[in-house]
């Protein structure tokens, strides 16, 4: 079916009438010290993120309405209020500071979308004590390369997932002084050097003043991957929560009789700020639904819980489409009045699919960790261009530049003004959730900027009427089901297989969760590329590292390519992988 190329808002779409409706206008009157008044803060300048999300509410018109609303299929609803919250996060903070752990410590959270991960975060944050979610699917390495990484001195997590995967290379994080365990039967827990979080919560006062955080205090340690090394640690501060704030209101229209979902995992970045922090500041009520991906389940959870706000990504809206519009049918959400995506590029389909099943459009945002928050969107009031990720929101300037230097020159870039052009997305530093740091990485910190600008490192275009396209990504970072996979951390892993003396590892393109990891080795002597290898080798790596972010394909070669220099040529992988033109060769080990 032929389809528009815009999709035209009318009246009926905005209810209740959006934040703003004048785009222009609302840019120019907008500041970021302006955005700030909205919030409390502290007495004498301070701002808490923590303080902002819950306590504010906590004593006010907000303080019976429901905060966070647990789900799940074998247990029944939990409601926790603002007032309720406010006081299970001071239990939290209390424990911390019985632990000796204050400002500036380090504490990671590794668990699924339950209770206790949500007031560890808030409390923490009150507490001044830095917080690094973990996707709860990681194995055990990655889990321990981000704690060595960050010096995490605790970790919230359960008795289970410690049992599986931080027990075995406890001794192998020096930093980690506390393990605080949730039993997830609900019971109390008595492993050997942990502690039973549910005996410290009861011991504790539910009195607490937030620490006099300053709005450069760091706050938040988001892990994200590379190409070459480690995990990147981008550190974010306690000024985020402007970001948080501005952008809830904007991007994603909340209102405070507005019931959320946001179904990111919390250790994703969108799982925190948008699936913890920005929908408290705003005062709404979110669903946090236990289970995972069930397009029925779903559904009925959009009818039966009422949903107004829906921040998903497109990798779900993609399972949606494949269980059928029959299954949609089925069902009723007359309080679902916007639908907004993250996580990777959505495709017109998608955006039209949303109109058509779901009575709405899909309407796409871009940002990434380092923004700390949506910087680019396609809100309530305006028109949709299916494809584009919007236009920039109050407080963003954003540009497509070009570079001029060689590689691995200091970067100077200048800007292209000619609608539709390719370049490089950059952002004019200055909004408040931005990146402090690279974690013990300066120079690679220096090199995304040039200037006030921030080299974003996606490529992208702008069309004359101002919205962006993105276009892919400068470097060979995999981006699966909205996860950021290095694949330099795969190929690590692999090559601990005793069968296996390289690898390389690109992102394939997969319809469902835009890209799949495929991973490339060529074996040691004496072992056959047979079919039982393959599956050891995946096996290997799916223990390792999780299935989320474990190869889904693996292909035997010879030899890899290679420079000179001995770095492996992803891109003339994924080239030859998708039949691409190959490019400049003239590096290559051996010549082209």
């Amino acid at each position: 079916m032929e389809r528009a190329s815009v999709i035209h808002k009318t009246a009926s779409d905005q209810r209740p009438p959006p934040y703003w409706t004048d785009y222009e206008g609302e840019r120019r009157a907008f500041s970021w010290e302006l955005a700030r008044h909205a919030l409390q803060g502290l007495p004498g300048g301070g701002l808490n993120m923590g303080f902002e999300a819950v306590d504010r509410h906590a004593t006010g018109a907000l303080r019976d309405h429901i905060a966070l609303r647990f789900v799940a299929r074998q247990a029944p609803a939990l409601d926790l209020s603002y007032s309720a919250l406010a006081r299970q996060t001071n239990r939290f903070a209390n424990v911390l500071q019985g632990l000796g752990v204050g400002k500036g410590d380090r504490l990671f959270v590794l668990a699924g979308r339950i209770p206790e991960l949500y007031v560890a975060v808030l409390g923490a944050l009150k507490n001044g004590t830095v917080v690094t979610p973990l996707f709860s699917a990681f194995g055990p390495e990655p889990i321990a390369t981000r704690i060595n990484l960050g010096a995490g001195q605790v970790l919230v997590t359960t008795d289970v997932l410690y049992k599986r995967k931080v027990k075995q290379l406890r001794e192998q994080m020096p930093s980690l002084r506390h393990v605080l365990l949730v039993a997830e039967d609900g019971g109390s827990t008595s492993e050997p050097g942990t502690l039973d979080l549910a005996t410290l919560m009861r011991n504790a006062s539910d009195e607490f003043s937030a620490v006099a955080t300053q709005p450069d205090d760091p706050a938040l340690l988001h892990f994200t991957s590379g190409t070459t090394g480690t995990p990147k640690g981008a550190q974010h501060v306690h000024g985020a929560v402007v970001t948080h704030y501005a952008t809830g209101r904007y991007a994603l229209d909340l209102h405070p009789e507005d019931r959320y979902w946001c179904t990111a995992d919390p250790g994703w970045v969108t799982g925190t700020s948008y699936g913890i922090i920005a929908p408290l500041l705003h005062g709404v009520t979110s669903l946090i639904d236990r289970e995972e991906f069930d397009a029925e389940r779903w559904y009925s959870l959009l009818e039966q819980e009422r949903i107004s706000v829906w921040y998903t990504a497109p990798t779900a809206i993609r399972m949606l489409m494949k269980a059928g519009a029959a299954l949609a049918d089925q069902h009723r959400w007359p309080a679902l009045r916007f639908v907004a995506s993250v996580g990777e590029p959505l495709n017109p389909e998608a955006v039209w699919w949303g109109k058509e099943v779901l009575g709405l459009p899909i309407h796409d945002n871009w940002w990434q960790t380092e923004t700390g928050g949506i910087m680019i969107a396609n809100t309530p009031a305006f028109d949709i261009k299916p494809g584009s990720m919007g236009r920039p929101l109050p407080g963003i300037e954003a540009c497509i530049v070009e570079h001029l230097e060689a590689e691995g020159e200091p970067p100077r870039v200048r800007l292209i003004d000619t609608p539709d052009v390719e370049g490089e997305l950059a952002l004019r530093s200055g909004w408040p959730s931005m990146f402090r740091g690279y974690l013990n990485n300066e120079a690679r910190y220096r090199k995304c900027f040039d200037g006030d600008l921030y080299l974003t490192g996606d490529l992208a275009k702008r069309d004359a009427d101002g919205y962006y396209w993105f276009v892919g990504r400068a470097d060979d970072v995999i981006k699966s089901a909205g996860h950021l996979i290095g694949p330099f951390e795969v190929e690590s892993v692999l090559m601990e297989h005793p069968a296996v003396a390289e690898a390389g590892v690109i992102g394939k393109p997969d319809p469902m969760v835009g890209e799949v990891v495929k991973a490339f080795v060529s074996l040691k002597d004496g072992y056959a590329p047979d079919e039982a290898l393959r599956l050891d080798i995946m096996a290997h790596a799916r223990k390792r590292l999780g299935a989320a972010v474990a190869p889904k394909e693996i292909a035997f070669l010879p030899t890899l390519p290679r420079t000179r220099s001995g770095k492996i040529m992803r891109r003339l992988l994924k080239a030859r992988e998708l039949g691409l033109p190959e490019g400049d060769t003239s590096t290559l080990e051996g010549g082209a």
